[in-house]
């Protein structure tokens, strides 16, 4: 074998050498790495235990939507319909007078909310639960002009009454 032959092969391998102790030196302990990460995943597995224990409070807390109340704004409602409004007075809604009022009330529909909850049929045997006199009233628009109000949606209540015939 010649020797110039040998001289590029041993360089080759020196610079082999030392590339993989320079790599190596300046990467680091492999094991560091690896501690480090598994430190980052439990933190983010604690994290999102938390997260996922925030969720549960939150729907069954009382900030959940279906909970929520509106704040009643009765300057809003006077500026739109031009009165004085009260909240949760039923004669606020089309086709519903102080009787009809007093006869929901008297059957434990006390607020717009609850009559917003209430089904046409429920308000049709409150009606009927009254006299004859209360029969004739068609309460089919009432729940939905009761959800309006405790909304506080008085632009869309106001509009729609104008296109009502008493209710109906």
């Amino acid at each position: 074998m010649n020797w110039y032959m040998l001289i590029p092969i041993v360089v080759g391998i020196i610079c082999a050498i030392f590339g993989y102790l320079i790599g190596r030196l300046s990467r680091g302990n492999n094991e560091d790495d690896t501690f480090s990460y598994k430190k980052i995943i439990s933190k983010l597995e604690s994290d999102l235990a938390a997260c996922k224990a925030n969720k549960s409070y939150l729907n069954n807390s009382v900030l959940s939507e279906a909970s929520f109340v509106p704040v009643f704004d009765a300057a809003a409602a006077k500026a739109v319909f031009g009165k004085k409004i009260v909240q949760d007075d039923l004669t606020i809604v089309e086709g519903i007078g102080p009787k009809i009022a007093e006869l929901f009330i008297e059957n434990n529909v006390k607020t717009w909310k609850d009559l917003a909850d209430t089904s046409i049929d429920k308000c049709k045997e409150i009606l009927d639960s009254g006299g004859d006199r209360f029969k004739i009233h068609t309460p089919r628009t009432w729940p939905k002009q009761a959800k309006f109000a405790h909304e506080g949606k008085w632009e869309v209540l106001f509009k729609w009454q104008g296109e009502l015939d008493g209710g109906k």
